[in-house]
């Protein structure tokens, strides 16, 4: 959902890209992101530091979504979504302040194409909670990135993760997406594919739009997108005071305050490393999903999501190597 600047807005960004693009972290500024070298002062705890806080930034997330299950009976899977964009918009125009002027038709295109994959990123995965338990709903999100990631690279290795993944997929639906609830389960396919278009967007906008202001005005986009839904599916109940409070501690958990970590984290980790503890949140959402909502997970269910994540985490490693062999070409 990373969303990305000023902090929350550059974070966002880097964490879909580097989710799967090796090397695609930048600092504000548009310099490549970097670690403590040996010789640099800070030594174990400052190569800790940045690792602690991207997985302070997962748990953010994840209980953030928690959260945001919570608060569904009370305004819906898409009045919670419609809160969460409008906080997260706000919050982004605020500190970002984007120029409107001087931007060309195919920028604005680019930013209507992002901001509608973030949208429908957003909606698809909360009407998917909503339905089957998080941590299953994340699993089969992280698909789309993963996928991405296989098709981007062409090498007949990543094969093997991709069938890791699949039978990871297998396992957790039983034999039968039935048992997860097809519908939910189809959500959290269609979050997955609206992911791996948002990060391909993600990146064009980076290029054309200094700093985050295209991720600021995309963030619009996909707040104005989701607003109709979710006023015509909570309607006044957005308003009550409690929950309007949630919404913005799901907004500030889901968003701002994860992707203002990362930002911090992704100045000194290098994006290989900071996309391989990305590929731990489906294990952080199923912790999430039991003590926030009490959703127990079966071995053959934590199997499936630790198949998942060994994919992911092999498909990212393979991809590194094969940069790294490339620069030393």
């Amino acid at each position: 959902m990373n969303d990305r600047s000023s902090a929350t807005g550059v974070a966002t960004a880097e964490r879909a890209a580097a989710a799967v693009i090796p090397g695609a972290a930048t600092a504000p500024g548009g310099r490549p992101g970097s670690r403590p070298g040996p010789g640099r002062p800070g030594g174990r705890a400052a190569a800790l530091g940045p690792v602690a806080l991207v997985v302070a930034g997962g748990l953010s997330v994840q209980f953030g979504s928690a959260v945001a299950v919570l608060l569904m009976p009370r305004a819906g899977a898409l009045g919670v979504v419609t809160l969460r964009l409008a906080v997260a918009a706000l919050v982004l125009l605020i500190v970002c302040r984007p120029k409107l002027r001087g931007h060309s038709r195919a920028d604005w295109g680019t930013v209507l194409a992002f901001g509608a994959a973030m949208g429908g990123m957003n909606m698809l995965f909360y009407q998917a909670v909503d339905r089957i338990p998080l941590g299953a709903a994340v699993t089969l999100e992280v698909l789309g990135p993963l996928a991405l990631s296989v098709v981007a690279s062409r090498r007949l290795a990543n094969l093997v993760w991709a069938g890791l993944a699949l039978g990871g997929v297998a396992l957790l639906s039983g034999g039968g997406f039935d048992r997860l609830d097809p519908a939910g389960a189809a959500y959290a396919l269609g979050a997955g594919a609206m992911w791996a278009a948002y990060i391909v967007f993600s990146a064009r906008t980076g290029r054309r739009f200094p700093q985050a202001d295209g991720l600021a005005l995309a963030m619009v986009v996909a707040a104005v997108l989701s607003l109709p839904l979710g006023v015509m599916e909570a309607g006044s109940k957005l308003l009550v005071p409690s929950t309007l409070g949630l919404g913005v501690l799901v907004a500030l958990l889901s968003s701002v305050l994860p992707y203002t970590l990362e930002l911090m984290a992704l100045r000194r980790l290098p994006a290989p490393t900071f996309a391989i503890l990305m590929s731990l949140e489906p294990a952080i959402a199923a912790t999430a999903g039991f003590l926030v909502l009490d959703q127990a997970l079966s071995t053959t269910d934590a199997l499936a999501i630790a198949l998942v994540i060994g994919a992911s985490m092999g498909a990212v490693r393979s991809q590194a190597r094969r940069v790294k062999a490339r620069g030393r070409g």
